[in-house]
């Protein structure tokens, strides 16, 4: 008979060999095969129970075999919420259970809108979209101050989306409802000329609304306020309402046709179209036009107000221009709704004394009385409104304390914006289940939108649906066809189904398998290590899953060092001894071929960490099959595991010693403690014939016991290979000292399942479900 160190190595000296012949075995891969072919098909934890041939295959493959029978308590470990440090499986003291209940996932995946990461993404690329309005506006400038010297024509001008988006902009002009024809004639009008286009067609318009405004006005002057009159006063309001756009609809075309310098027949001379007058007044316009207050709108505002004031003369003059009443406003922080002109004109005639208790800022002012007095201190006004002879509205002093007030607050009520958007969206986004409820929230459809850069104005609905409801694996469908990388990064930032439903994250990695490689990483990083060690652990598993929510390809993942290292850590690899080219080959071999690089490895682990991806053949990340209560990684460790028991089994038929020194060979890397060892009878047996102890110190204390193993063995040792492999040697060579006849004590041991037997608490456990306990 061989002894027990040569056939343990004849096995351990290639292990991949050993385990595919073991695998090989007509038994073997028939239930192998049976496995994988039915597990997929199984819905629940009823059905995974009653198929026995499954059910037992996958405790075996776990180590607890002789739990078989118990299906009351496996169904506890299997309905176990995994994030929950109280589930059922978390408090039992035994790792295996943990270990089997994680492979197996009887609860779906968490349908949402968006994840965490998919939130924060949206809201920063909102945040940055709002910070680099001022560069976009600036590059729009800076390419229509280009194109249109090039322009040779009305139409080249019109014809061109981005001169006529820039032109309608600046001219208040709605891009969805304009006429070719009116804007054509418009531009090809001289104003001089009383035959023009707009002196023939549009000036009429603005003369026939004043003569009506004046009509209206006239009547309702002559009508008593009552309830009599309500309804016709009512009219005559809506009338004058509605005759005042017209009026300002005119004037914009008018201000349009002077900013050209078209031929009647709409033709120019390249250079020509605008002199540069025109160009700045039609680039400020652009500037001011845009809904935020760029640092550039700013600049142009503090101009007008700095060239404008010395011509003030009264209060009035200044609270009736509506430029010059915002600058002061924002510039002294009292831009609110509250505060209007005769706030303003007020607060700039009032009795400047601090000590007159009748003043109108010392009656009003309340919580803004400093602002209010600030105000006042910057202009000279009378307390009539006017200016005394020879004083100007500000000096020079009053002028500067005004625009350094302005340059501090002019974005104010922009970021104040930004901040109930980014509360609302986050607030709103939660409830949303179905396409259709996205289109129709108004707050979380533009917010969204504008993060991406699309105006919610210019994209219908139905097509923001089709490219949410788009398959971002099929490079058919719909989103792309649109060939604009701002649609596919906005269906990518939200998780709809083809039916406009909610559904899943489509992620690198399930929650569950996150959780599993975070769980596994901590353990891994704070074994022997402090309480600092897990502290860090457990941030850098946050990190790992904050990051894998951003993961959309292999290639992103294998870019990340950081998390190469995570996963490596986590599966008890060394990252030093693997390099980028390794990697890449293991993700890209496919887990079904034999032959593949990944099935080469010695270290059944790399090919769990492929499997525990959802990357397709190309290497993006596809939605995992929700209906499945198995993940890859949990089919392949499973049959991976099975494997490995058969191997052990089958050894220890030959030679119990065998199976002893395998087992601990698997197991060494997971001892954290003496108590782990005392817990597992096959550990305890091995270390008391490496240190020839005798069987009765298993009844001694159980602490004294575990300060006895402490004695004996530094247990970081365990996680070095060579020491493993030493201490392999040692067991070996004094089992076959020890076992010199046909008795085999280590087959009681080892019989059932080659594991641990039955610990304490699960005897507690069990005996709770016979009596109805919990």
């Amino acid at each position: 008979m061989l002894s027990t160190y040569t056939s343990y190595n004849l096995i351990a000296k290639d292990m991949l060999k050993s385990l595919n012949r073991t695998a090989s075995e007509t038994t073997n891969a028939r239930e192998a095969a049976y496995y994988k072919e039915t597990i997929g098909k199984v819905t629940s934890v009823d059905e995974f129970l009653d198929d026995y041939r499954l059910y037992s295959y996958a405790m075996k493959a776990y180590g607890i075999e002789e739990m078989t029978y118990a299906k009351a308590f496996m169904r506890k470990v299997l309905e176990s919420d995994l994030t929950d440090a109280n589930s059922f499986a978390n408090k039992l003291t035994d790792e295996r259970y943990r270990g089997f209940a994680s492979a197996f996932s009887f609860a779906s995946s968490t349908a949402v809108a968006q994840t965490e990461a998919q939130l924060d993404e949206v809201i920063g690329l909102y945040s940055a979209t709002a910070a680099n309005a001022g560069a976009a506006i600036k590059e729009e400038t800076r390419y229509y101050n280009i194109a249109i010297d090039t322009v040779t024509s009305v139409d080249q001008l019109i014809n061109n989306d981005r001169l006529r988006s820039y032109m309608f902009t600046a001219f208040g002009i709605d891009p969805n409802t304009y006429s070719r024809q009116t804007i054509r004639g418009v531009l090809t009008s001289d104003l001089d000329n009383p035959a023009s286009y707009f002196n023939t067609e549009l000036a009429p318009l603005a003369t026939a609304a004043a003569a009506a405004i004046e009509a209206a006005s006239e009547e309702l002057a002559g009508l008593p306020s009552n309830s009599a009159n309500a309804a016709r006063i009512q009219q005559l309001q809506a009338e004058i309402v509605q005759q005042q756009a017209v009026i300002a609809n005119v004037e914009k075309y008018q201000t349009l046709a002077s900013a050209y310098n078209f031929h009647t027949d709409g033709a120019a001379v390249a250079g020509t179209a605008q002199n540069a007058g025109q160009k700045a007044s039609t680039t400020d316009l652009y500037t001011l036009s845009n809904p935020r207050v760029t640092s550039a709108a700013a600049l142009l505002n503090k101009e007008y107000f700095e060239s404008g004031i010395g011509d003030i003369a009264t209060a009035d003059d200044l609270v009736n221009d509506p430029r010059m009443l915002n600058y002061i406003k924002v510039a002294f922080d009292l831009n609110k709704a509250s505060v209007v002109s005769s706030t303003i004109a007020n607060i700039l005639t009032s009795d400047a004394d601090p000590d007159n208790p009748d003043s109108y800022i010392n009656l009003f002012g309340g919580q803004d009385k400093e602002k209010y007095i600030a105000l006042r201190a910057a202009f000279n006004f009378e307390e009539d409104g006017t200016l005394a002879a020879g004083t100007k509205a500000q000096t020079a002093a009053q002028t500067a304390t005004a625009t350094n007030g302005y340059m501090v607050h002019y974005n104010d009520k922009d970021d104040e914006a930004d901040e109930r958007a980014v509360k609302r969206f986050k607030a709103q986004i939660g409830a949303v289940n179905t396409v259709q409820e996205f289109v129709g929230e108004a707050t979380v459809y533009d917010f969204a939108l504008k993060a991406f850069g699309l105006d919610p104005a210019k994209v219908s609905t139905l097509t923001i649906k089709n490219v949410l409801k788009s398959d971002l694996n099929d490079p058919r469908s719909y989103v792309y066809q649109l060939k604009d990388e701002r649609f596919v990064e906005l269906a990518k930032a939200f998780n709809f189904g083809s039916d406009g439903n909610i559904t899943a994250p489509k992620l690198a990695q399930a929650e569950s398998e996150i959780l599993v490689m975070s769980r596994a990483y901590v353990s891994e990083k704070s074994r022997f290590g402090t309480e600092d060690d897990k502290k860090k652990a457990e941030e850098e598993a946050k990190y790992y899953s904050a990051q894998m929510q951003k993961v959309d390809s292999v290639k992103e993942f294998l870019a990340d060092e950081r998390l190469v290292a995570f996963v490596l850590e986590a599966n008890g690899i060394d990252p030093e001894g693997v390099d980028a080219a390794f990697m890449e080959k293991i993700f890209t071999s496919d887990l079904d071929d034999p032959k593949s690089f990944a099935n080469q490895q010695q270290d059944r682990a790399y090919r769990a960490i492929v499997a525990s991806f959802n990357f397709n053949a190309q290497g993006q990340v596809e939605r995992s099959d929700d209906a499945q209560i198995q993940s890859r990684r949990g089919i392949y460790e499973t049959i991976d595991g099975h494997v490995r028991q058969m191997l052990e089994e089958e050894a220890g038929n030959e030679n119990a010693g065998v199976r002893l020194a395998l087992y601990f060979e698997r197991k060494a890397g997971a001892i954290a403690s003496p108590y782990d060892i005392l817990a597992d009878d096959a550990l305890f047996e091995v270390f008391k014939v490496l240190y020839q102890l005798p069987d009765e110190i298993g009844s001694a204390d159980i602490d004294a016991q575990a300060t006895m193993i402490e004695r004996y063995l530094e247990l970081k040792d365990l996680q070095d290979p060579e020491k493993v492999a030493k201490m392999i040697v040692k067991f070996s060579v004094l089992y076959d000292l020890d076992n010199q006849t046909t008795t085999d004590p280590a087959l009681s041991v080892l019989s059932g399942s080659g594991s641990a037997g039955i610990s304490a608490d699960i005897m507690m456990s069990l005996a709770q479900l016979r009596t109805g306990g919990s």
